[in-house]
């Protein structure tokens, strides 16, 4: 695929090494000639051939020696990495978790994906007690149990979806209601209707829902969640609820930065957080909650 120039480019030295940089990047998967970039960006093979010559020496570009295919160097990737986000994940959706819990008047978790986990990476409080499946601030659970975490596996990329289930299904059927088939019917319900939410009854009293946030290209890295009791999530206001939740996890996903830490190792990120904020539920408390708000 060729990146099409929308625009001439602006004389001068940078701005076509960063159009060379951009069009390189639309043909990271397979590569690109210089035939295809002089086209994409609208310069003459010649000058284009000097610029990928001049950030190959400067090791932002790589050139396959058999196909003689240029892509964006690992030293690139790396820079970008380094450079990274002036704010993390959970400083990016903490004004989201305080505007969703004034509004609702409920309690609010965020959950990022960690391996084959959700981790609670920040919570906002409402005034009814409610009770989780990862506690506090800190607390983890396999990818599939509580709506959080099964938000974040439905919209996992196909293959990424198949290898977590084939790994967490003896993990979730530790909670006593779970099953492959059970499980793969609720993921389906989820990718259908953009939400995770329903209330089984197994915890009296208590409903939640939860709808994923998604990373520019469409994979579900964290999960927006309301946790509250049962009478406020009626089919009457469950449609309002959802639509706030995806209207801000929709806000968020275009800023999510792809080299955040916070996306590798949720658990360090929140190193600085005071100990009464990393409380884990005991196995046995959690096993009670399979209706609860994450």
């Amino acid at each position: 695929m060729e990146a099409a120039s929308t625009a001439p480019i602006a004389s001068g030295g940078v701005p076509r090494v960063f159009a060379v940089i951009r069009a390189l990047s639309a043909l990271q998967a397979e590569g690109g000639r210089v035939t295809q970039l002089a086209r994409a960006v609208g310069l003459t093979q010649g000058t284009t051939h000097r610029l990928l010559q001049s950030l190959v020496a400067e090791g932002m570009v790589e050139q396959d020696e058999r196909s003689k295919l240029y892509r964006l160097s690992m030293d690139f990737f790396a820079l970008a990495a380094k450079a990274g986000n002036p704010g993390d994940l959970r400083s990016l959706c903490r004004p989201a978790l305080l505007r969703l819990c004034a509004s609702l008047g409920d309690s609010i978790f965020l959950l990022v994906r960690s391996g084959f986990d959700a981790v609670c990476l920040d919570r906002s409080e409402g005034p009814f007690p409610i009770r989780s499946f990862t506690g506090d601030i800190g607390g983890r659970v396999a990818l599939g149990v509580g709506q959080g975490a099964l938000a974040i596996l439905a919209f996992l990329p196909e293959a990424e979806r198949e290898e977590v289930i084939r790994f967490n299904l003896s993990r979730v059927r530790e909670y006593g209601v779970f099953d492959e088939v059970y499980l793969r019917t609720e993921i389906e319900r989820v990718r259908q209707l953009g939400y995770a939410g329903r209330n089984t009854g197994l915890l009296e009293g208590m409903a939640g829902v939860a709808v994923p946030i998604c990373d520019r290209e469409g994979r579900a890295v964290a999960a927006l969640s309301v946790g509250t009791i049962s009478a406020r999530l009626n089919d009457d206001r469950l449609p309002t609820v959802v639509e706030l939740l995806k209207r801000e996890a929709a806000a968020m996903g275009p800023k999510i930065n792809p080299f955040d830490a916070t996306l590798r190792r949720p658990a360090q990120s929140l190193a600085g957080s005071p100990p009464e904020q990393r409380v884990v539920l005991p196995a046995a408390d959690l096993s009670a909650g399979v209706d609860s708000a994450d």
